[in-house]
């Protein structure tokens, strides 16, 4: 039986009613990728006002893992706010709040001691990261990655890549931020192996050292171990290994951030785990609480006591509700059938990807960990002129006309990317990807005609 049901045109009347209320009374900056206005949802199926049901591809940018409102979590969320919807972990402790850290120290990779603070979004803990680890180094200084996304506040724009889309007319930023290049394996140089580039990108590394910043002042080098918005690009073994090694040598703090990549998105529990490489800190955020606002810096407990009693913290950080919902998607996320399942969607829907890739010649790459997969549009297969935003913003409008919710990414705005709930069926993902098929050919088609 199938999961999409349009009843009216998407975006329907009272979708779009809804949606010119929205514009009227919020601000036009934050940002709204659909004219979709929502009812409700379960597992992967969306229900919009209009009384149509969509599949949701987009997964609330990676917030869903575990699905849209999964019962355990809506029972355990009942249950919490009979008895404590806030208290402020500042002013007492609070069994949730406990359990919670204790599981994401369990969790996350490193065999020593570990400790966990929490927090509200991804930003407040990359944030969080940064002021840990100059704390504990005494130092100022903190690598990043171009194609790198690390939030919105004004420190982690600092350190966030995609100037025109997310820091335009923002400035100034945070000083002792320095940007490297990052080895897309896609945009290997003509004449170059994939070897020679990334040994090239290792090299500029290296050379930073000496020409923008010595190491002794290094705080922090921040890596997505599959960077998110820059377009769910994976860090290359090689250079991944190297950042390690350099961290080690000169007693640099190495923060994985996981915040879309992590909690079973790629088939393991954090990506790092594919490298077997353990990081000193890791940022998580959106997949942590099942959709409440919950984040967290985990690692190694003498870094993460380094910073003076208060200089961490927050009114809402670690609220009740939101940490009983951790605890369920955290004891579900661990389970190895779970995270085999994520595996089999990301199989799956690649396989999908893979023969849009041989039919239409504007995707240009197929890439991904398990199921954080993405596909980048281009105008040509040997140039890789990236596709407009226009014509990649066309693919997801014809997708959700036909009842299916996707949305972009990439430096260059020209991917489209791929983060359903990971209990989605196979049948679901066989419907979603079939109306994606439907989409890309219409504009390959479109493509071809204006070229």
């Amino acid at each position: 039986m199938a999961s999409i049901n349009l009843v009216t045109e998407i975006p329907g009347p009272n979708s779009l009613a809804m949606v010119a209320r929205r514009e009227a009374a919020t601000s036009r900056g934050a940002a709204k990728l659909t004219q979709l206005g929502i009812e409700s949802a379960s597992g992967a199926v969306v229900h919009d006002v209009d009384g149509n049901s969509l599949l949701d591809f987009a997964g609330g940018i990676g917030v869903l893992a575990i699905g849209h409102c999964p019962p355990n979590v809506v029972q355990s969320l009942k249950d919490q706010a009979e008895k404590l919807i806030h208290m402020c972990a500042i002013v007492g402790t609070y069994e949730p709040f406990v359990r919670v850290a204790e599981l994401l120290n369990d969790v996350t990779p490193g065999d020593y001691a570990k400790k966990t603070v929490l927090l509200n979004s991804g930003a407040e803990a990359v944030e969080a990261a940064v002021k840990i680890a100059r704390a504990y180094s005494g130092r100022q200084a903190i690598i990043v990655f171009e194609g790198a996304y690390h939030g919105r506040t004004n420190m982690t724009m600092a350190m966030t890549s995609k100037y025109s889309l997310f820091k335009k007319g923002f400035g100034p930023f945070a000083p002792e931020v320095y940007r490297l290049p990052f080895p897309n394996i896609y945009r290997t140089p003509m004449g170059m192996s994939t070897e020679e580039y990334v040994e090239y990108a290792i090299g500029q590394l290296e050379n930073a050292f000496i020409a923008q910043v010595d190491p002794s002042a290094v705080a922090a080098i921040v890596i997505e171990p599959v960077q998110g918005e820059g377009g769910f690009i994976p860090t290359p073994p090689r250079f991944m290994q190297r950042i390690r090694e350099l961290c080690d040598e000169h007693d640099i703090v190495m923060v994985a951030d996981e915040i879309q990549c992590g909690f079973g998105r790629t088939g393991k529990i954090f990506a790092i785990e594919h490298y077997d490489i353990v990081p000193d800190l890791v940022t998580t955020a959106k997949s942590l609480a099942a959709g409440m606002p919950l984040a967290a810096v985990t690692g190694k407990a003498e870094i993460v006591d380094a910073p003076h009693p208060g200089g961490l913290g927050g009114t809402y950080s670690g609220n009740p509700l939101a940490c009983v919902a951790a605890i369920d998607a955290i004891e579900m996320i661990r389970q190895p059938g779970f995270l085999q399942r994520a595996t089999a969607v990301g199989t799956r829907i690649r396989e999908h990807m893979e023969n849009m890739q041989a039919e239409n010649s504007i995707v240009g790459d197929v890439r991904g960990l398990g199921a954080m997969l993405a596909m980048e549009l281009v105008t040509d297969r040997e140039t890789k002129t990236p596709l407009s935003a226009a014509h990649t913003s066309q693919v997801n409008l014809e997708t959700l006309k036909r009842g299916v919710i996707t949305i972009r990414a990439g430096l260059y705005s020209n991917c489209v990317r791929f983060l359903p709930p990971l209990n989605i069926s196979d049948d679901e993902i066989d419907e979603g990807m079939t109306v994606v098929a439907e989409a890309i050919r219409l504009v390959n088609q479109i493509a071809l005609e204006s070229s």
